[in-house]
């Protein structure tokens, strides 16, 4: 049979003290009750491991020998009790994070180094995914987090953490380039580029009602899936677009960005209630920090 932890206390409390008296005090238990469990443990294990006598309670060999054992296991018990207890709190584990390309440069870099510098044992995990792949991830639990943009799907939970211009993308030899500032009504005889409304509707509803309401429909004469393909059809002069400024990162030559009047994006840190990886509220605590504090579009 294997001792019962508690044994295994009981033990190691008559060793250091040398004495039942002292330990049934510390232990506050009687000391008939522990005399008691500690000959259950002598049975157990087959062996005898205290000598008593006036004096008190001496190990013998074998009882020596069964000390640091006993002591490694409790300090191993005591670990793992400590671990689940780091784990239900959210400072260890793993945290499966997706982001969009267009965040990837100027908020992925200073948050993944401020969770790891603050919970130096939680894992960050992240992956690159499209809108609809990483709203489906999050509500079937691939993923624990995400920075992505609005509008969503009902059902998800998050916070803002930060808001920046959206530009009007042209050619850089475009005659608007050098304007410091357009009206989306001013880009209604030019030719767009947009990506394909499959790509994720409730944006392109959004792009819609914002486009109605500078009185024109998009001449659409391309489109790309991602932001850098869209970034190459307006460097080619193929047409113009419309894009947050961080996103010109993504390509420094042949476009110029001008910010459109009035127009902004918010950047969100997405996640489903329900999940339970505790890690997410002090994922979710330290973004919320940061944004405070740094200027996350130049912090990358």
């Amino acid at each position: 049979m294997t001792p019962e932890l508690r044994h295994l206390r009981y033990f190691v409390a008559v060793a250091d003290e040398t004495s039942f008296t002292r330990a049934a005090a510390g232990l506050h238990i009687a000391q008939q009750s522990l005399s008691q469990q500690i000959t259950v443990l002598e049975r157990t294990l087959g062996a005898r491991l205290f000598e008593r006598d006036a004096r008190g309670a001496r190990l013998t060999a074998v009882g020596e020998l069964f000390l640091p054992e006993a002591k490694a296991v409790l300090a191993r018990a005591d670990e793992a009790v400590a671990t689940v207890g780091r784990a239900v709190r959210g400072e260890i584990g793993t945290v499966r994070l997706a982001f969009l390309t267009t965040t990837a440069n100027y908020l992925l870099p200073p948050v993944v180094r401020a969770v790891r510098e603050r919970f130096p044992d939680l894992a960050v995990t992240t992956a690159e995914a499209s809108i609809a792949e990483l709203v489906e991830g999050l509500r079937e639990g691939r993923f624990d987090l995400a920075f992505t943009r609005p509008p969503l799907v009902p059902g998800l939970a998050s916070r803002t953490l930060l808001t920046e211009e959206v530009c009007a993308v042209f050619p850089a030899d475009h005659p608007l380039a050098g304007r410091s500032s357009v009206r989306l009504a001013d880009l209604a005889d030019e030719p767009w580029v947009l990506t394909p409304r499959s790509s994720w509707e409730p944006w392109h509803r959004s792009y819609d009602a914002d486009f109605a309401a500078a009185g024109f429909t998009p001449r659409v004469v391309q489109r790309a899936a991602t932001v850098q393909g869209l970034l190459g059809l307006v460097a080619a002069g193929v047409g113009v677009t419309r894009l947050t400024r961080s996103s010109h990162s993504l390509r420094r030559g042949g476009v110029a960005f001008v910010p459109l009047e009035g127009d902004v994006a918010r950047t969100e840190l997405v996640w489903a209630p329900g999940h339970d990886n505790p890690a997410v509220p002090k994922i979710v605590e330290v973004a919320v920090e940061l944004a405070e504090t740094t200027d996350l579009t130049e912090a990358g």
